[in-house]
């Protein structure tokens, strides 16, 4: 069996998974003040079974974490624990930006996606709102956003009357009240955001793409753009089954 992990600025989320690629078990957990012993607790919890393990492959953009994770896990499995950027990814993906500007979820998303025959835009929103571009197996670079949520919770802080609000769809631009107001500022804010820097990129590239959206605010926006999507919540841990074949 192998452990796969995604190791995010908020969230870490870990899979155990058999050799035939079968999700076993997922477990997810907050990626700040991770300790050797909130590792153990979550383990056990988990009933995972060390011996039995062969592989391990994060993806990772927090290097302190990643770095406590890799120990724990080393250690009571007596395996290497792997960073998606630390193999040799040069048979499964080209890439025509500078390789350590790019993160490696990033990277594992666009090899989840590569076929011969579709270019994609990979749209996903966590705590930054990324978007990567992946022409004919080649990852051509992205933009990065500031996170829905990330930039909801700075305008609550900063802001004394602005009161932290869950986001959801609004079917009026012009709000009657300070919670509604920030709704539709949000709301029809990041729709035309994201709307409009997929309009450029095809304009730019004078390619067309497939949309594939993920993470945690897709659920809100995948129908409420003009453009059409596929939302794909798997995308990462396909791309890390993928990158462990090159594990030997």
């Amino acid at each position: 069996m192998y452990i796969l992990g995604d190791i995010g600025n908020t969230e870490t989320k870990i899979w155990l998974v058999s050799k035939k690629n079968h999700i076993i078990k997922k477990i997810n957990f907050s990626s700040k003040e991770v300790t050797n012993y909130k590792l153990s607790k979550i383990f056990k919890k988990y009933n995972f079974k060390f011996k039995d393990i062969e592989k391990i492959l994060f993806c990772s953009v927090v290097p302190p974490t990643f770095n406590l994770i890799k120990k724990f896990l080393s250690k009571k499995t007596n395996n290497k624990c792997y960073e998606v950027k630390s193999l040799s990814l040069k048979s499964l993906i080209k890439i025509k930006v500078d390789y350590k500007q790019v993160g490696s979820d990033r990277i594992t998303n666009a090899i989840s996606l590569m076929n011969n025959k579709n270019n994609f835009i990979i749209l996903d929103f966590g705590t930054a709102t990324t978007f990567d571009v992946l022409v004919q197996n080649t990852y051509y670079g992205g933009i990065i956003a500031p996170g829905v949520k990330l930039s909801l919770n700075s305008l609550s802080d900063k802001a004394t009357l602005i009161p932290r609000i869950n986001l959801k769809k609004i079917n009026k631009v012009i709000g009657n009240n300070t919670i509604s107001a920030v709704r539709s500022g949000f709301f029809w804010g990041y729709a035309g955001l994201i709307d409009n820097i997929i309009y450029l990129i095809k304009k730019e590239t004078r390619k067309t793409f497939k949309v594939i959206i993920t993470g945690g605010f897709s659920d809100l926006f995948k129908n409420s753009i003009k453009t059409k999507v596929s939302q794909n919540q798997d995308i990462t841990i396909k791309g890390l089954i993928k990158i462990s074949r090159l594990i030997k």
